[in-house]
């Protein structure tokens, strides 16, 4: 029997048990490998779906020109759907993508423009920006939208959550998946919880995303976006797709770790995939590690690979390219709680009711120029000894004042794992420094010397 058209294969991609890697653990640990669809990517399900969508909806008609935002994946998902029903394809992508990706679209018969990755999503220059301002000057132009298009969500609603619960026969405990539109992660989700509301659903991003402490603040923090190199995951803005109330759990991995890993899948599984795969793995057995006692033989966990590693030739299979960002296996990237150790203790701190000679007294017993200002174990403030010496040339008896009377912002808290590439967007303005958690619990500071000193050292 035959299919009548590429977008028939869409789908129905298999569940490969990952042998080595998560021989450590107790529990079966499953891949649902998408590069089997004929796009190579998870992707397609969310391409032919959003078309279908727009041509019921009468937004898209015959003869006319889809405009979309993409980092590859998508494009190509969308592209081969459009061959089929005969549409033009105008797709926007950014520096950051494998050049690998762009050549498949344009392979595919689309036009593709590139834009600057580091700039805010509202920029004019970004790809979010450029794609609406060309599908509105397009005549026929219809802009998808995978970010806040339902249609996204749902095409995994209908397609890779019933076959995640069919082909574990109703035997699936977790389901992870990275978060990047969010349509991948939370459409399957709301499947499987409707099929068995015990089913944990964990998030993976990636450190420079806004997703993971969004997870846990349900606050959007500027502070924590910074160019990654990790493709096709995480996001600097809040998807519409991105269902977190969903989510059970969140968790994130480096580049270095992502790369790494998806290095490992390819030697040590034979599954030759692309990078946000390393990323879905590489989060999946960091909650595997943390929650060990919770998983038992009788789990099965599922995790999403999106992507085919053909992508990534020239980048995450390439040695120099790993080489030259430091993430060889004998080589090390620099993280926070690397700096953070360094020599020092446990941060020195004070309280808000502390007098500001309180303060100075501190500072100058231990050498220090800054103090955090904490409430137990909250950090509500800093003190700087810029802002205590003209706080005394204005007024000398501000000495007996208490802190909270003359602290600025609180130092940003970071976690240890973050890389310290990820560090300059709190280190930019005063005071200049940052609190790291490490695995303990425990607070230590970094500054601006501390991070020249340790990237000296590294480049000595």
């Amino acid at each position: 029997m035959w299919l009548h058209s590429i977008v028939d294969a869409i789908g129905n991609t298999p569940l490969i048990k990952l042998n080595s890697i998560a021989s450590d653990y107790p529990c079966t640990v499953l891949a649902k490998v998408e590069y089997f669809n004929p796009g190579g990517s998870v992707k397609d399900r969310i391409g032919l779906a959003m078309i279908e969508a727009a041509e019921a909806s009468g937004e898209l008609k015959p003869g006319g020109t889809i405009v979309e935002g993409t980092s590859g994946n998508t494009g190509a998902g969308i592209a081969l759907a459009a061959i089929k029903k005969g549409y033009r394809c105008v797709f926007v992508t950014t520096d950051k993508q494998s050049p690998e990706k762009a050549d498949v679209l344009r392979a595919l018969g689309a036009k593709v423009l590139v834009c600057p990755t580091n700039v805010a999503p509202d920029d004019p220059r970004s790809y979010y920006s450029v794609s609406r301002r060309l599908a509105e000057e397009t005549p026929g132009a219809v802009y998808l939208n995978q970010y806040d298009n339902p249609a996204n969500a749902q095409a995994h609603y209908e397609t890779t959550g019933p076959e995640l619960w069919q082909q574990t026969e109703g035997r699936i405990s977790h389901y992870i998946a990275s978060a990047g539109t969010g349509g991948t992660l939370s459409g399957a989700a709301r499947y499987l919880k409707e099929q068995n509301p015990e089913i944990r659903v964990i998030g993976v991003d990636t450190y420079g995303s806004v997703y993971h402490k969004y997870y846990f603040t349900r606050t959007f923090d500027e502070s924590e976006i910074y160019p990654y190199l990790t493709e096709g995951a995480g996001e600097d803005i809040l998807a519409g797709n991105m269902d977190f109330d969903i989510v059970d759990d969140f968790v994130r991995s480096t580049d270095r770790e992502n790369m790494l890993m998806t290095r490992r899948l390819a030697r040590e599984e034979g599954l030759f995939v692309g990078q946000s795969c390393g990323l879905a793995v590489s989060g999946a057995l960091k909650w595997l590690e943390t929650h060990r006692d919770q998983v038992t033989a009788d789990d099965v966990v599922v995790v999403l690979l999106p992507d085919s590693g053909f992508r990534y030739l020239s980048k995450t299979y390439n040695d120099t390219w790993m080489r030259s960002h430091g993430f060889l296996e004998e080589e090390q990237e620099i993280l926070a709680g690397d700096v953070a150790s360094a020599g020092k203790d446990a941060v020195i701190a004070v309280r808000p009711q502390d007098t500001l000679q309180m303060a100075i007294d501190r500072m100058v017993e231990n050498s220090v120029s800054q103090l955090p200002v904490m409430d137990g174990s909250e950090v509500v403030g800093s003190l700087t000894e810029s802002v205590v010496l003209n706080r005394l040339i204005d007024e000398p008896g501000a000495k007996d004042h208490a802190v909270s009377d003359n602290m600025g912002p609180a130092l940003p808290v970071v976690d240890h794992n973050i890389p310290v590439r990820g560090l300059t967007n709190y280190l930019r303005d005063a005071p200049g420094a940052v609190l790291v958690r490490d695995e303990k619990g425990i607070l230590r500071i970094i500054t601006k010397s501390d991070l020249i000193e340790a990237l000296a050292s590294k480049n000595h």
